[in-house]
């Protein structure tokens, strides 16, 4: 967990992706397992049928398990997040429409509308401003309402939920108290939506339930809280990294600016760089397996090191230096591989695309308003990222469209 710079992954995963690259790995509950590093080696395992993501508890491997299997079965059920084919196929397909790249696109005109109210909200607001708190989370937190049908109005107890329910220093009865608290808000919400049904998620899977009673209120509230937490939380992070990466020196900011073909190569290199899913994905043998020549037993947990994988020097040459103009960047793992393969990606870089091309245009002095090493990380968040970006900018900012 320690980080030797905001934004450098622990030191030790370059020792052990080299010397040790499954090495076993001390669970704070619990028999030990094994941690993957290589960027093959993860890959491999994220399409492994014989690695379960039905894991015992929710991040088990940075922290010990707070509450028993029985509760968290009652307070969430099988989600995408932590069910196997044909499970989770089953689940997957009751919400895969509103992700289709038809869904997507027709969004578009939507997302841009939000990031130039919320743009011209930064432009007149006071300065220096919090890039994070005025355009990084409510810009996908708005979004993500409207897909699913959760009031935007809500945003800050969602947002408050949704930060305790990552953090790893909560104790047990917090965690309880917030999980409680997030299914009660849900299933409200969808009691709501069955008397009051509109044009969102939520509304179509109620009018799926009314055909299939095998979909259950549990289960559409797990989907949405999933939906939810990865929909604002993942997205508004990577916003802010990657401005932030764009910013430092050498300042690539003018850089991207002037050659705006770079702004999806900005999206998969912040997404390679500083992979915000920062512990890494857990599994569990489902049978006994090998990986690249280590015999794992059936039962035994399996982390998958995401942040390490995708700097493997065997498959990014010089992976510690952040370069919008990557070839190959898209070949992270930051959405997954396989069967869990992110089901937002799309809508993700679709907001990010837009976020990243409107601010370019609109705040081209755009700048730090302190010096990059005093701006801290999430320390102790499943999710990586920056609970502030200060910035400063002049006075009279291009106006979108006309600069």
């Amino acid at each position: 967990m320690e980080r030797p710079a905001p934004l450098e992954p622990p030191a030790d995963l370059r020792r052990l992706r080299t010397d040790l690259p499954i090495a076993p790995l001390a669970f704070p509950d619990g028999p030990p397992g094994w941690l993957v590093t290589r960027y093959e080696d993860v890959r491999a395992a994220l399409a492994d049928p014989r690695l379960s993501s039905r894991r015992p508890h929710l991040n088990s491997h940075v922290r010990a398990s707070l509450i028993t299997p029985a509760e968290m079965a009652a307070l969430r059920p099988s989600d995408l997040l932590t069910s196997d084919p044909p499970e989770h196929t089953r689940l997957r397909r009751l919400v895969t429409r509103e992700f289709t790249a038809r869904r997507i696109n027709q969004l578009a005109p939507r997302i841009q509308d939000i990031v130039d109210e919320h743009l011209d909200a930064l432009a007149a607001g006071p300065r220096p401003a919090d890039l994070m708190t005025t355009v990084a989370l409510p810009v996908p937190s708005l979004v993500i309402s409207e897909l699913l049908g959760v009031p935007f109005a809500d945003r800050d107890r969602y947002q408050r939920l949704t930060a305790e329910l990552l953090s790893l220093d909560r104790t047990r009865d917090q965690l309880l108290a917030s999980k409680a608290e997030m299914k009660s808000y849900l299933l409200s919400l969808i009691g709501t939506k069955r008397t009051d049904p509109a044009d969102d998620l939520l509304s179509g899977l109620l009018q799926t339930q009314r055909t299939d009673p095998a979909v259950t209120d549990d289960e559409i509230a797990a989907l949405a809280q999933l939906i939810l937490i990865a929909g604002h939380e993942t997205t508004a992070n990577v916003f802010g990294l990657a401005v932030l990466l764009l910013l430092r020196p050498p300042r690539l900011w003018d850089t991207v600016r002037q050659r705006p073909d770079l702004i999806d190569g900005v999206v998969d290199e912040t997404l390679r760089y500083a992979t915000v899913l920062q512990f890494g994905l857990l599994r569990v043998a489902r049978e006994p397996l090998t990986i690249a020549g280590q015999p794992i037993a059936a039962g035994e947990r399996v982390v998958l090191h995401l942040p390490a994988a995708n700097r493997d020097p065997d498959r990014f040459t010089d992976p510690d230096r952040f370069d919008p103009d990557r070839p190959g960047a898209a070949r992270h793992l930051s959405f997954g591989h396989g069967p869990h393969h992110c089901l937002g990606d799309q809508l993700a870089r679709l907001e990010l695309r837009t976020l990243l091309t409107t601010l370019l245009r609109r705040f081209p002095d755009l700048r730090l308003a302190c010096a990059p090493d005093e701006i801290s990380t999430h320390r102790h968040r499943v999710i990586h990222g920056l609970p502030h970006l200060p910035v400063d900018f002049t006075s009279n900012p291009t106006v979108f469209g006309c600069g």
